[in-house]
């Protein structure tokens, strides 16, 4: 035994290697206290920590890592949390969701016998299905939570555990909190109850993915383009995850007849043997798709991620090759197609709204004014864009919104990003682009000739493990205590720290309240209009630098030159940043 080894580690770890733990979880336990220190560390430094949007995590033993224990802990706490909030109420429900990845359907038995051992009915899906599908039966079946077993595009060796509340949306302030404090009070498995009730677990098949799959089909607003445009031709991959079915049926459903999938993606496996990562966002995991499209001659790529929440895209460009698009383009192409039908078609009353997030791209708001919409801008994390439509439900009209990092949603019968209903809904923009005789790709420069072109560029930095949690940490503190005088060359003219709440212009040495829940994020804007915002992430251990800046476009013909100026703008604010 390496004498240098935490001995406070050293006892938690041992707790494990006694009943009430099983034998496997034992074993695997004294291989780890014998053979691999640093892995031991690894695992039990610090519980697993149930934060705003629920666990996510490696799996394996240990108090830092996912497995039964967590697992079953998280959800003692959620449990008597609806205890406390639902008092007396004897038909309390929830909802439990898994995607592809190894020992989701396993978490997924484990939540499920816990809390119909607390009484609580289940609502759990017979197999994996999409987290947006999670999101639609909290509501359509009244329950109190619910929980989707994911860890989103994270690599194969993580899993999670995202909780929901009644409205269908994540958890937030109060019950974000609150929750986490609940589930800090279980502090081993004896405080849990696995006498679980059979009688309270009620499966989900295929005939609730047509209620589903129905209410999507009711966004369709140009069921006349698509029949004309039938035959427009699409890859949809799901990347081995839970779009496998429903992406194509939605897209069936719509009436597009011309649609091919990815063989070798089209297997469900949480080991994503195709993929580096199963993330949309990465322009590997769309290569296999890309590749498929040019054989079949398809004009719009389409890829999920495991848990379908968000979707990447490719479309062709003026020299007909493959281009990826990025969230903010894709959004931005989505979100102009909505208003001008809602436009066209007479539904625009005055009281609509879309929703984005303070790092997707200003593009958004542009459209929104032009066509007398309101707008709001929330924090990062899709939950925030749900508690605007809560808030005004009934009494406007939300109309669709997204963020920059591939999630987007129409509608409000979901209330967490839908890669389902966007993926049919941004293939309907695409017919809809067609029947003008334009391709996606020309359909974005025209957005940017009329509304000025926004270019945007996401960097984000791996920091693994403990060491990696004290430099992100670490990075945040310089820039926070040290910020610079400027930026790719422009001096900074405005600060904005949301962790302080507090917005500084330093062109007249003002503050103002930044009107936000409290977050770790720091924004830079320059006197020649860019925008840096700072973050770290909430479910990765990684800091994210979200670029947006802003150029003129006069013509479609002059793209590629203005884009490689904006680019090289990019990468002297990049540079001086040091990163």
């Amino acid at each position: 035994m390496n004498p240098a080894i935490d001995p406070q580690i050293l006892a938690t770890a041992s707790k494990w290697t006694k009943a009430p733990y099983d034998e496997e979880t034992i074993r695997q336990v004294n291989f780890l206290i014998e053979n691999d220190q640093q892995e031991l560390i690894e695992s039990f430094y610090r519980n697993l920590e149930f934060g705003t949007g629920g666990l996510r995590g490696i799996m394996g033993v240990g108090t830092n890592r996912m497995n039964k224990y967590t697992v079953a802990m998280a959800t003692q706490g959620l449990a008597n949390y609806l205890k406390i909030m639902f008092p007396g109420k004897s038909d309390l429900a929830m909802a439990i969701a898994y995607d592809c990845r190894n020992n989701s359907p396993y978490f997924a038995e484990i939540t499920a016998q816990v809390m119909s051992a607390n009484g609580v009915k289940v609502y759990l899906f017979e197999g994996l299905r999409p987290t947006p599908e999670l999101s639609f039966a909290i509501r359509h079946f009244g329950c109190q939570t619910g929980v989707v077993i994911t860890a989103s595009h994270n690599p194969k060796e993580y899993n999670g555990y995202k909780a929901y509340w009644s409205d269908g949306g994540q958890l937030i302030a109060p019950h974000d909190k609150n929750v986490i404090a609940e589930v800090e009070k279980i502090l081993d498995p004896d405080m849990v109850r696995f006498d679980y009730n059979p009688d309270l677990i009620v499966k989900l098949g295929d005939d609730f993915d047509e209620i589903y799959l129905g209410r999507i089909k009711e966004l369709s607003l140009s069921p006349d383009i698509i029949q004309r445009q039938k035959d427009f031709p699409i890859v949809f991959t799901p990347i081995h995850g839970t779009a496998v079915r429903l992406v194509p049926q939605a897209l069936k459903s719509f009436g597009f007849e011309n649609v091919f999938g990815v063989d070798a993606q089209n297997i469900v496996d949480g080991n994503f043997p195709t993929v580096h990562s199963p993330n949309p966002e990465e322009s590997a995991a769309l290569s296999m798709a890309i590749e498929k499209a040019y054989s079949v001659n398809a004009q719009l790529v389409m890829a999920t991620d495991p848990d379908a929440d968000r979707v990447g895209i490719a479309v062709r460009d003026h020299k007909n090759q493959f281009v990826l698009l990025n969230g903010n383009q894709a959004a931005s192409l989505l979100i102009f197609y909505l208003l001008t039908k809602w436009k066209e078609t007479g539904k625009l009353s005055g009281k609509e709204f879309i929703v984005k997030t303070i790092v997707t791209s200003e593009l958004l708001f542009d459209m929104a004014d032009k066509y007398g919409v309101a707008k709001f801008d929330v924090l990062t994390g899709f939950k925030f864009i749900a508690d605007i439509i809560r808030q005004y439900e009934g009494k406007m009209t939300f109309i669709g919104g997204g963020e920059e990092s591939y999630g987007y949603l129409v509608g409000d019968f979901v209330r967490d990003k839908d890669a389902i209903s966007a993926c049919a809904m941004l293939a309907e923009t695409a017919a809809w682009a067609a029947d003008q005789g334009k391709s996606m790709y020309e359909l974005l420069k025209d957005l940017y000739v009329e509304f000025g072109f926004y270019k945007e560029k996401l960097l984000s930095v791996t920091k693994k493990g403990k060491a990696g949690t004290e430099e992100i940490k670490a990075l945040m503190y310089r820039f926070r205590n040290n910020p610079p005088s400027e930026v790719g060359g422009s001096k900074l003219s405005m600060i904005k720290d949301y962790q302080a709440g507090i917005c500084r212009s330093l062109v007249d040495n003002t503050t103002s309240t930044i009107d936000l829940p409290k977050s770790d994020v720091l924004q830079f804007y320059t006197e020649d209009g860019s925008k840096i915002s700072i973050r770290p992430s909430g479910t990765e251990p990684k800091i994210k630098f979200y670029f947006g800046i802003k150029g003129k476009l006069n013509r479609r013909e002059d793209y590629d030159e203005v884009n490689e100026l904006l680019e090289k703008r990019i990468e002297n604010i990049m540079k001086s940043l040091d990163i």
